[in-house]
């Protein structure tokens, strides 16, 4: 396997790993209590109470990321379409990062958007 061959399989697989997972967080795991969230809070709602957001602002974030995500899984056929989305999914997890550390939770807490920011920028480096 050549070496671009290698980066454009890592490239489409952190793609794919970072689309999912935001997928089964707001479609999977939105009302449950992870140990990954915002201060004390058991759900997605909750938790966007802790960062001082409403409802209709975390329903707002929830489809930018579902969409962004989705846009990533059709980024697979349509190339073109993987480093924009990749993009915009790592903006939203470095303001994750943010909304964690302002709340005063511990690395572990923001641990899994760490993991998604890295996917998405290496998706948006590896994808042409």
């Amino acid at each position: 396997m050549s070496q671009g061959t290698v980066t454009t399989v890592i490239g489409k697989l952190a793609q794919t790993v970072a689309a999912l997972w935001i997928i089964n967080v707001w479609f999977f795991r939105f009302n449950k209590d992870t140990g990954y969230r915002g201060g004390d809070a058991t759900n997605m709602k909750e938790e966007f109470e802790v960062y001082g957001l409403s409802e209709t602002q975390m329903y707002g974030v929830g489809a930018a990321k579902v969409g962004l995500a989705g846009t990533m899984l059709v980024g697979l056929a349509v190339p073109r379409l993987a480093r924009p989305a990749s993009i915009g999914l790592a903006g939203f997890m470095v303001g994750a990062i943010v909304m964690h550390i302002r709340a005063g939770d511990p690395p572990k807490r923001y641990l899994p958007a760490l993991s998604v920011l890295s996917l998405a920028t290496t998706s948006a480096v590896l994808n042409d």
